[in-house]
This record gives C-alpha cells, sequence and structure tokens, in this order.
C-alpha cells in the first residue's frame, strides 16, 4: 500500500484541492510523462519536453502550473500556446478540471471567433490564458490583452507550430512576456528550429524524453490495404461492415474529401458527424462534443482532429487518405489505443502514396502489415451483426469528468455588469444560505447581462432552489441551471 502511495500523485507536494481535482477527474497513478515533468515543473525549471500525443502532457504541465498559480492574482499568469483550436479549447477545459476546486478559471483565444467576445473574457479575471499564436498577436496588436504578469509560459506542440508556420508568431509574443518566467516546450520532435527557439529564450533548460514508441506497436494493430482512389469508397463500407467498429475516426486530406465521405456513410445509414477547417468553430465544437458522448459512432475529419484530442475508447483508426508527413501518421493512430487500450490504425494507400508509406515505416521502426480486401464470404458472413448494431440506439458515453459534474453545478444568472453586480455580491448573498460556506462557491463570471457561478461539493441544487426567491444586492434575478460548461 505504501508503495502505491509513493507513485501516486499524493507524493508530490500538491494541495488538498489538486489532489482532490485529480481524484474526481479518476487520476489514480502518474504516467511517466507525469513523472518526469512535475517534480522539476514544481521547481519552476525551464525544460524541453519530447513526448507524443496520449502520454498525458496536459496534465503534466497542467498540475505544476495549477498548484503553483496564485488564486487571488487578478491578471494572468499563465500563457499555453497551442497550434489548433481544438486543442486551446480542450486545454482550457483540462486546466478548469484540475484547478475546479482551486476555483482557477482558464479562457481560450483563437481564431473562427467574434473577436469582441474574446476582449470582454480577456477584461475579467483569468489565471490562464490558452490560444492560437495568430489570434494572440491579434489581441497584442490591439492592445486587449494582459501579459505583463504572465510568470509561466506553455509551447505545446511546438513542431506543429512550426509545420504551420507560426514559429515567427511565437517568438514575437515570447518578446512581449516578462524575463522573469519560467518556461515549458512540449514536443513529439525536436526540429533545430525549435531548438534553437530553447537555447534563445530558456534559462538552462532541462530535456526531458519520453520514450512512447512502444505504444505505436504494442497497443494498436496497424494495417495497410493497397487501393486505388475510385475504389476507396466501397473499401471503406466493406472494411466498416467486416470490422464493426464501436467508435471509429476516418481521416481524409482535405475538406471536400470530409464531405463525399460523410455524404456516402450518411447515405447507407451509418450513424456520423464531421470535422473539417471549413466549418464555424462552434459547429466544429459541437460536432466533437457530440462524438465525445457517443451520439455517433463514425466522425470523419482532417488532421484538425488528430492533434491532442482526447476522447476514450475510440476502436479504429481509418486513414482514407494516407498522410503525407509521418507526424501526422503518429498523431492520427495515436487517436486510439489510449489509456492502456488496444485499437486498430487502418490506412488505405494508393500507387502514388507508396513513398509516404515507406516514410511513414522508417519513421515508426516497423513494416505495417499489409493485408486483402474482405472476401464476399467475410462480407456476407458479418454484415447481420454490422446491420444490428446499425438498428440499435447508441449508449451515451459519461464524460471522464461526469463525476466532476455531478458535484459542481453552474448556475446562470439574468443580471451582471449593467445592473453593478459584482462577484462579492454573489459570494456574500449565496455564503448566507443555511448548509453554505464560501468553499462551496467555485468560479464566478461576470458578464454585461449575465453571470454564471460554480457552486461545488453537490450542493448546487440546494442554492438553485433558495437563490430563486432570494435578491442579490435588492435585485431579484432569474436563475437556472447555466447551459454551457
Amino acid at each position: 500500500m505504501s508503495e502505491q502511495v509513493e507513485q501516486g500523485f499524493e507524493s508530490y507536494e500538491l494541495s488538498e484541492e489538486i489532489i482532490r481535482s485529480l481524484d474526481s477527474l479518476g487520476y489514480k497513478q502518474p504516467t511517466e510523462v507525469q513523472r518526469k515533468v512535475i517534480p522539476y515543473a514544481l521547481g519552476k525549471k525551464d525544460m524541453t519536453v519530447k513526448s507524443h500525443t496520449g502520454s498525458g502532457k496536459t496534465a503534466a504541465y497542467g498540475i505544476p502550473i495549477c498548484e503553483m498559480l496564485e488564486w487571488q492574482e487578478y491578471r494572468p499568469q499563465v500563457l499555453i500556446l497551442t497550434p489548433t483550436r481544438e486543442l486551446a479549447d480542450q486545454v482550457k477545459q483540462d486546466i478548469m478540471n484540475i484547478g475546479r476546486y482551486k476555483r482557477i478559471k482558464a479562457t481560450a483565444v483563437y481564431g473562427k471567433q467574434p473577436f469582441h467576445r474574446q476582449k470582454v473574457q480577456l477584461q475579467q479575471r483569468n489565471h490562464v490564458i490558452v490560444g492560437t499564436p495568430g489570434r494572440l498577436i491579434d489581441h497584442i496588436e490591439k492592445q486587449t490583452i494582459d501579459l505583463e504578469q504572465i510568470r509561466y509560459l506553455v509551447i505545446d506542440e511546438a513542431d506543429e507550430m512550426l509545420n504551420m508556420g507560426f514559429i515567427e508568431h511565437v517568438e514575437k509574443i515570447i518578446r512581449e512576456l516578462p524575463l522573469e518566467r519560467m518556461t515549458m516546450l512540449f514536443s513529439a520532435t525536436l526540429p533545430k528550429d525549435v531548438e534553437q527557439l530553447c537555447h534563445k529564450y530558456m534559462n538552462d533548460p532541462l530535456d526531458i524524453e519520453v520514450q512512447t514508441e512502444a505504444r505505436t506497436t504494442s497497443q494498436i494493430e496497424h494495417s495497410l490495404y493497397a487501393v486505388r482512389d475510385d475504389h476507396k469508397l466501397k473499401l471503406l463500407r466493406d472494411i466498416t461492415i467486416v470490422e464493426n467498429p464501436d467508435s471509429c475516426i476516418i481521416f481524409c486530406r482535405t475538406q471536400i474529401r470530409v464531405e463525399t465521405v460523410f455524404n456516402e456513410l450518411t447515405k447507407h445509414g451509418y450513424p456520423c458527424g464531421r470535422i473539417h477547417g471549413g466549418m464555424e468553430q462552434d459547429d466544429r465544437t459541437e460536432m466533437m462534443n457530440a462524438f465525445k458522448r457517443g451520439e455517433f459512432r463514425y466522425l470523419i475529419a482532417t488532421d484538425v482532429a488528430a492533434r491532442g484530442i482526447d476522447i476514450e475508447n475510440i476502436s479504429h483508426v481509418i486513414n482514407y487518405d494516407f498522410p503525407q508527413e509521418n507526424e501526422s501518421y503518429v498523431h492520427r493512430s495515436g487517436r486510439t489505443g489510449r489509456a492502456g487500450k488496444s485499437g486498430k490504425a487502418i490506412s488505405f494507400a494508393t500507387p502514388s502514396e507508396d513513398k509516404f508509406v515507406a516514410s511513414v515505416q522508417q519513421y515508426i521502426g516497423f513494416e505495417i502489415e499489409k493485408r486483402n480486401a474482405p472476401s464476399k464470404e467475410a462480407i456476407a458472413r458479418t454484415l447481420p451483426a454490422f446491420e444490428a448494431k446499425l438498428a440499435n440506439q447508441q449508449t451515451i458515453k459519461k464524460d471522464r469528468s461526469a463525476h466532476r459534474n455531478q458535484e459542481v453545478l453552474k448556475l446562470y444568472f439574468n443580471g451582471g455588469k449593467k445592473k453593478k453586480i459584482r462577484a462579492v455580491d454573489f459570494v456574500g448573498t449565496i455564503a448566507k444560505i443555511d448548509g453554505i460556506s464560501a468553499d462551496d462557491i467555485g468560479i464566478i463570471v461576470i458578464e454585461d447581462n449575465a453571470s454564471y457561478v460554480d457552486i461545488l461539493n453537490g450542493k448546487g441544487e440546494l442554492v438553485l432552489n433558495v437563490m430563486k426567491n432570494t435578491t442579490i444586492k435588492g435585485k431579484q434575478l432569474k436563475v437556472h441551471q447555466a447551459n454551457r460548461q
């Protein structure tokens, strides 16, 4: 028993609030990257961390950051750079989950979302800002973001920033930050430009490398099908019938291909959704959340869904178009076989893509097993089970934070700054309710015409019922459970 405590999160000097959050999220034992990063991060050591997606790196930096930042400080203390909007949203949510009982507020800023809405969010108390480089530069240039108190900088997926041409943006952002800060950089690979970035802007960084290549071979079964481009849709139908996946992501190279595959599968009654860069951000977020909840089994996507998106229990990844970059193959296949589960990575390759296949095989260190298309007999044999699963209603999955959500209820009030209501007014009123103390009140967000208050420890219903008949600052506000997270 004592050995388990030594290996658990209790062995780090973490506050009771952080330990409690980790416990409610089901985090029992630190992963390898967390064991290597957390002790040094708590010591405020600059570091570069080479670690593949799916290794638990968001919590590796999220846990020490949530531990070290000061709740009382109104201005942002942490800046996290991510290459994609989806990853920014997920990191924000992960930070809020880890810091839930410390009442840590994080906000995400990225393109294709109203600038004014973000400007208003940035005027609130924010402990952590997560953002994509382009939109952060916009806020810096328009002076709508306060970076003067940033003490911790995290650059996540640095190699992808480089691929997307963000490196100059990243440098420009870094030059706006205080020199007295701790910097952590995470990357699946460390290209020369990224290494130079580290040496230029980091103070004697510790280099940490986490060997996760074994995951690629041990928990994921890889296979390859040679196919002409005009035969891909038929092969996809045949393979999904034989494999009959519980949850599957199908990766395509372009938005048009995503739409083509989506329309084909929808026509045949597949429960599916799609996601690509041409969609509005709110639609992409809702689609991803619906997939996480299990409202459909097949997600057709471009690479926007390949990086850093943590969805539990994906049984199959299908590369409808073989990726042209080695890293992309690892990131796509890394969507399955997570958290100790097994998974399958199935790839289609046309003759013109053979050079990409050879490059990926050299990169991952093994040959992907070539297979023949399913036989008519195999399709006939498996078709009844496939059709039965199509006919059955999906069971909605519980989010990993479902337990936490039972304990935390977000309340909406129809009044805010324009009614001169402040956070202290909510605390003063709610803490007077019998059985409620200030410790039961979480994050409070005040907007112009609305306010959101997190009630912790399973006491949300009690507060909701009392507040329906209680005034705040002499004003009777409408109150109900909030629709947003």
